[in-house]
């Protein structure tokens, strides 16, 4: 309050009546020549790539295209939608293909062989070309409808936002397993994200030109979060919901996922932890992938 409001309303106190309209109209004037705060919606447009890797998810990828593009459209965004068919055999290539005629902003990068989810993350990221990157998983575990949640922790100087799981809707087994790898890889990297398996993220596209991904497993999740936290990216992270497997089967618990994912994480470790490597800045990827 200035010095010239305070002698105002001095002379104002013996009359309440007077006295409260001016608080009014101060209130009043104070928020009228306050700047409008306004939303990423209608302070610029919104330029996003949401993208999809799928391996066999011919019966769920519709709905997330679908869905996303509503979405998008809904926000006014400039956007596009982004799947990386990694070698799927169950028509999910066709299904992508149909899609095309229906959404316009649908862009399909098709593996001809299947080279693993590290790989299509990375075809997928260097497809995108919108300033930021959703992403999540073909099969329907997350609910594309959560995206504005993310959306809406954007704020200046936010690179990442992560989501984390309210809980897990997996058998129990794997809820199990799946806490103990956390737990692990939490303590063996220095991990400061609350759930790094969490595949529903938000990033600056950005990023990827200082990052540089090399895992063709699921352990690319852990060495993307690594390195957006070594490189000094700032990361929110907000609640989101994980529902049950309705098709196909999880390729991560198969024994010989399981000793590959062994054999990457031991070889990232040393390279991240012991040797300090980094290597930030993108290659040349996804050689072997088609765009139609």
């Amino acid at each position: 309050m200035t010095s010239a409001e305070v002698r105002l309303l001095e002379e104002l106190s013996d009359c309440p009546d007077s006295l409260s309209a001016f608080r009014i109209f101060l209130d009043s004037a104070r928020i009228s020549a306050q700047p409008e705060q306004k939303t990423l919606k209608n302070d610029s447009t919104l330029s996003i790539s949401a993208f999809f890797p799928a391996y066999n998810d011919a019966r769920t990828i519709d709905t997330l295209v679908r869905g996303a593009a509503q979405i998008l459209r809904g926000l006014g965004a400039d956007f596009e939608i982004v799947v990386v068919n990694d070698g799927s055999r169950d028509g999910t290539g066709q299904r992508l293909e149909e899609l095309k005629r229906e959404v316009r902003e649908l862009v399909v990068i098709h593996h001809p062989r299947n080279r693993g989810y590290g790989a299509a993350l990375i075809s997928g990221f260097c497809a995108c070309s919108k300033e930021w990157i959703f992403y999540t998983d073909g099969d329907g575990q997350y609910d594309v409808n959560e995206m504005p949640v993310l959306l809406g922790k954007l704020a200046p100087g936010v690179d990442v936002v992560n989501g984390y799981k309210i809980a897990r809707s997996d058998p129990w087994y794997r809820i199990w397993l799946g806490k103990l790898y956390l737990e692990g890889i939490h303590w063996a990297f220095s991990l400061q994200t609350r759930d790094v398996d969490c595949d529903y993220r938000l990033m600056r596209r950005a990023m990827f030109d200082r990052i540089q991904l090399r895992c063709e497993s699921g352990v690319i999740c852990v060495e993307l979060v690594r390195k957006i936290e070594h490189a000094g990216y700032k990361i929110a992270e907000v609640p989101v919901h994980h529902y049950p497997r309705r098709h196909g089967r999880s390729e991560f618990f198969r024994i010989r996922h399981l000793s590959r994912v062994c054999v990457q994480l031991v070889s990232l470790w040393v390279r991240l932890i012991l040797l300090r490597r980094y290597d930030f800045k993108i290659p040349a990827v996804a050689k072997e992938a088609s765009t139609k």
